[in-house]
């Protein structure tokens, strides 16, 4: 029956609860004030007199508002701080105080003497009776709740707007709402619909107090930086935080404000978005056959699922791993209206693309199949070669001689100044490409060869965001290979809508250059994903923390920091604000012979030479 009751009291509103609360203390304070009166006259006693009653009374009549205005009724009693006391110690004397104020009043008027030790009764007995009730009542109901706690954890909600109110009515049955955070001084203090508004200045406090685990942040509309600012400075209290769906999402009908998703590393980059450009991206795909190589990876992955929305006449999905090409086309292949033509094969294998070409009119070539993993293309340098080299270079004479308008090279960053052999080879691709745009121009086929030069992006195959996300789970440590290494990054759905349209602004014989933003510190991009899980970083000043950080040593081949260009200055800006042309050398440099001298050692399997023949390109080239 106590269960019962308890679960009942549970289920009030709490606006019921806090009249409770009130009604309680409106009689406790007046019981303890005659007692405090019984006590000093050494009498126990009925009150038959209406001054009696009037002092009396008069207590819980002053002290209430106090109350009130101390927000001694604003705290829930099962999750009440006990540094809570000192507050109701305050609100109590405040209110003994304003009571002997009105009583002087009254004795002026002649209604009655009270005596000096009557109020210092009345203090200790009043602050016994409210600090006793509170933690009683808070014992009582956490010792019925503990299961209800486990089950329900204790969130912030960022954002107090209508998406806020939204979803803090569609997580009161599930979650412990704890209160809103909001950046509108005028709404602090205040509440809404049963929901107390705070500073974001007060956040630790509301952590430490109330166990809080989770802030969602909602508000739909806040721009990336602003969003980036946010979550940053939630992170770091070791509070898991999550995100409503972006305002396009909510509108269009794809999520629901309800639908709470994680927020992704990519918040943290706080990148502004550039609408595309749909005339761009119109006069590239729209009723052309185009192919995709490497159509099952990360970024050619991606492609395919952009090109899929702008009604290409046929989308070829060139890829050598079955698995990956048979998740791609199945997909896509849910998208109405689109035909799909799934190619397993191997971009080294002239004949087979010839066959595809062929086969498919193919006017438009995206080529983003590569070997791209740092240290294992190093430890297999001629593997590297054979399909990032030779696999670009059977690819653009088999594009050039079928009459393909327009290949889009997919190149790196890694591609400037290279310590690597796969930066190496995207920079040999990069050159075979201008080499064939010479050729087109020069026999004036109206074809245009190009390349989109860019960092890394975040949540790809190899990259250092599912390999972090791997490691938080597992309980760390998350490894690194220098804690001062920098790289650039930007999301896989940016990078794919970019490469689409510098594609269509290339005029031939171009590298294209990405805007990457600012090169960002590993280890920043590891601690922030340790936060963002709710967790704490283990390090010298914070022993206690959950996830260790270990630097484990640059691994061969790989640089301290990127770039994006060989002369930063010369860098021209196109239509598109975040696409720009780096400038071209007037003379092509021809690797005709370098490249047979190359196949040659690939073919002895002499790495050493290969090594060789590759470096002194790239090093001439630059």
């Amino acid at each position: 029956m106590i269960d019962r009751l308890r679960a009942r009291v549970l289920a009030l509103p709490r606006r019921w609860k806090q009249s409770i609360l009130i009604a309680f203390d409106f009689i406790a304070l007046s019981l303890a004030l005659w007692m405090s009166f019984c006590l000093r006259y050494d009498n126990w006693y009925f009150p038959r007199e209406i001054d009696q009653w009037a002092i009396i009374l008069s207590a819980p009549v002053v002290a209430i508002p106090i109350f009130i205005r101390t927000g001694l009724y604003r705290a829930i009693v099962r999750y009440l701080p006990e540094k809570a006391m000192w507050t109701i110690l305050r609100s109590m004397a405040f209110a003994t105080l304003a009571w002997v104020g009105l009583v002087f009043i009254s004795e002026m008027a002649g209604r009655g003497v009270v005596p000096r030790s009557v109020p210092v009764i009345f203090f200790g007995l009043g602050t016994f009776v409210v600090v006793g009730s509170r933690f009683v009542a808070k014992w009582i109901f956490l010792h019925g709740a503990k299961r209800l706690s486990a089950d329900h954890k204790a969130v912030l909600i960022y954002g107090a707007g209508d998406a806020g109110m939204q979803l803090a009515q569609s997580l009161r049955s599930t979650h412990r709402i704890v209160g809103f955070l909001d950046d509108n001084h005028s709404l602090h203090g205040r509440e809404l619909g049963g929901v107390r508004v705070y500073s974001p200045s007060v956040l630790e406090r509301l952590v430490e107090e109330y166990g809080v685990s989770e802030a969602i942040l909602s508000i739909p509309s806040l721009s990336a930086q602003r969003r980036k600012e946010i979550v940053t400075s939630l992170s770091s209290r070791a509070v898991k935080v999550s995100v409503i769906p972006a305002i396009v999402d909510l509108v269009t009908g794809k999520y629901l404000v309800s639908q709470i998703k994680e927020i992704d590393a990519v918040e943290l980059l706080g990148r502004s978005s550039v609408p595309p450009d749909p005339d761009l991206i119109r006069q590239m795909i729209v009723g052309r056959s185009i192919m995709v190589t490497g159509a099952g990876g990360s970024i050619g992955s991606e492609l395919c699922r952009k090109i899929a929305r702008w009604n290409p006449q046929r989308l070829v999905l060139f890829e050598s791993n079955e698995f990956a090409l048979y998740q791609i086309e199945r997909e896509l292949s849910e998208i109405q209206d689109l035909a799909i033509v799934p190619v397993l094969g191997s971009v080294t294998d002239a004949a087979r693309i010839e066959q595809v070409l062929s086969e498919n009119d193919i006017r438009v070539v995206f080529h983003a199949a590569a070997h791209k993993h740092v240290p294992l293309v190093e430890a297999n340098a001629l593997e590297g070669v054979k399909n990032n080299i030779f696999g670009t270079a059977a690819l653009a004479e088999a594009s050039y001689k079928h009459g393909v308008e327009h290949f889009v090279l997919i190149s790196t960053d890694k591609a400037v100044r290279p310590t690597n052999v796969m930066g190496a080879t995207k920079r040999w691709a990069e050159l075979i490409v201008s080499n064939m745009s010479a050729r087109a121009k020069a026999e004036e086929s109206n074809q245009r060869f190009c390349a989109v030069r860019f960092g890394n992006v975040l949540g790809s195959n190899g990259s250092v965001v599912p390999l972090f996300k791997k490691q938080i789970s597992a309980g760390g440590p998350v490894t690194l290979t220098d804690a001062a290494m920098t790289r650039y990054f930007m999301s896989i759905q940016e990078a794919a809508e970019l490469i689409v349209q510098a594609g269509a602004l290339s005029e031939g014989g171009d590298v294209f250059l990405l805007d990457m933003g600012e090169p960002m510190l590993i280890s920043d991009l590891a601690e922030n994903m340790v936060r963002l899980a709710g967790l704490s970083v283990r390090s010298e000043a914070n022993p206690g923390g959950d996830i260790e950080i270990v630097v484990t040593g640059k691994r061969p081949g790989e640089k301290m920091y990127e770039e994006l260009f060989y002369d930063s200055s010369s860098s021209q800006s196109t239509r598109h604000a975040k696409i720009m042309r780096a400038a071209s050398r007037a003379d092509v440099m021809s690797i005709t012979d370098s490249l047979i001298n190359l196949r040659d050692s690939v073919t002895l399997l002499d790495e050493h030479s290969a090594r060789r023949i590759l470096f002194d390109v790239v090093n001439q080239s630059g």
